[in-house]
């Protein structure tokens, strides 16, 4: 069983990480010690709709492979048939663009009360980027495989991993074949390798976990990945089915083969047992103001401005609190608008000084709107009518919006002039 050891080399890849990034991101407590995990260092980076690489978060838990461009290769398997070397895969394909919010299933856990997990995520661990590579379907077409037929795509990282334990991830080949990339570049620059160098699975607005770093295997199959599906030693299942899935304290999700809903909101409410981490939940972050300076109004007005994200669903509206939740007003969408990826939201507001709290609450195109909290860990059942999100074990899908507040003080302008 995959556990949760500490891994001493952690520690320099973090630092190389932040030296890298260049103070775009801060290191994310980990209470294992197993975890790279950093970041987005300031709130700001979520007042803009592209996240620059330096302040894009990154997770994972086994050691960055020493990767050769040159020699890496992806084997198909299953009911693909083949191998696809880094080189192929670009020259040989398709090269398409996509725009992926990307967000760690665990983003919010450290926002449980009380805590669970390792990794105490507030609300930094979310990202747009845009991802360049190879379409999944051109690949899989070249190599045996022309449709869905309800089979599931999985991808095996080649990231070594400190136990008997391989990192693997099933999606509905439905999905792969819809907008997935096997991508090399990440905003027009080769991929780094925290990142995945030299090739990611990248699945536009589902949870990170998803996206498969370093993948050095894509199996066609019947059913989601389960323990000895895969033609290697070692466990093959945990990622899958125990861990990243949604259930209270105590419980042991049993595995499934496949489910019929994907849509992690959908699972929720009732269509699967212990859900599933696969596309994101609605869920909104204020980047301006922030809490670290006195806000000075220009002319009696200043712009809240944030982002707003839904998974595979769009946003259907946002609204901005200025008194911690009392009223409510709409903001103004704007900016791009691609699907899988986050819109900006902004607020013309004219405060008088004082210190003000700023909430964001998104709707998405289905009528779903975050909750307001996440409930204690014995309302599992009752959490979603009492406008909160559910503690779970894992701290995972957390999309609560109070959690996410700032803290604001106004300036009186006149003085301040």
């Amino acid at each position: 069983m995959a556990t949760e050891r500490s891994r001493p080399t952690r520690r320099d890849e973090i630092e190389e990480i932040l030296e890298r990034k260049a103070g775009g991101v801060a290191e994310t407590r980990d209470e294992a010690d197993k975890y790279t995990v950093v970041g987005a260092a300031r709130r700001a980076t979520f007042a803009n709709w592209l996240t620059p690489v330096e302040e894009h978060f990154v997770c994972h838990r086994n050691d960055i492979p020493d990767a050769d461009d040159d020699e890496w290769t992806i084997a198909l398997t299953g009911d693909a048939a083949g191998t696809l070397s880094t080189a192929a895969l670009r020259e040989e394909y398709p090269r398409v663009a996509v725009a992926h919010t990307m967000e760690c299933a665990g983003n919010g856990r450290g926002q449980h009360r009380p805590e669970t997990g390792s990794v105490q995520w507030g609300f930094e661990a979310a990202a747009t980027a845009v991802w360049t590579g190879a379409p999944v379907s051109s690949v899989l077409r070249a190599h045996g495989v022309d449709a869905a037929d309800g089979r599931w795509l999985t991808a095996v990282g080649g990231d070594p991993s400190d136990g008997d334990d391989v990192f693997a991830r099933s999606i509905p080949l439905s999905k792969a074949f819809d907008d997935c990339v096997l991508a090399y570049e990440m905003n027009g620059d080769p991929l780094p390798r925290e990142h995945g160098f030299p090739v990611r699975l990248v699945v536009p607005g589902w949870y990170g976990v998803n996206n498969v770093k370093w993948v050095e295997e894509l199996r066609v199959m019947d059913s989601m990945v389960t323990e000895g599906s895969l033609d290697r030693p070692g466990e093959h299942a945990y990622w899958q089915q125990v861990a990243y899935r949604l259930h209270p304290h105590g419980v042991e999700p049993d595995a499934n083969e496949s489910v019929d809903a994907a849509d992690t909101w959908e699972q929720l409410t009732g269509a699967v047992d212990h859900p599933y981490t696969f596309d994101a939940n609605v869920k909104s972050v204020i980047g301006t103001p922030d809490s670290e300076s006195p806000v000075t109004p220009r002319d009696g007005a200043t712009e809240v401005r944030g982002v707003a994200w839904a998974g595979d669903d769009g946003v259907e509206r946002v609204e901005v609190s200025t008194d911690g939740g009392e009223t409510w007003a709409d903001a103004d969408l704007f900016g791009p608008d691609y699907p899988g990826a986050w819109r900006l939201f902004r607020y013309d507001w004219r405060p008088k000084p004082g210190r003000y709290e700023l909430l964001s609450r998104a709707t998405d195109d289905r009528g779903r709107r975050q909750p307001a909290r996440i409930s204690d860990p014995d309302a599992w059942d009752d959490a979603l009518g009492d406008d909160a999100f559910p503690w779970n074990e894992g701290g995972y899908a957390a999309n609560a919006f109070e959690p996410n507040g700032v803290t604001v003080e106004v300036a009186d302008s006149e003085e301040e002039a």
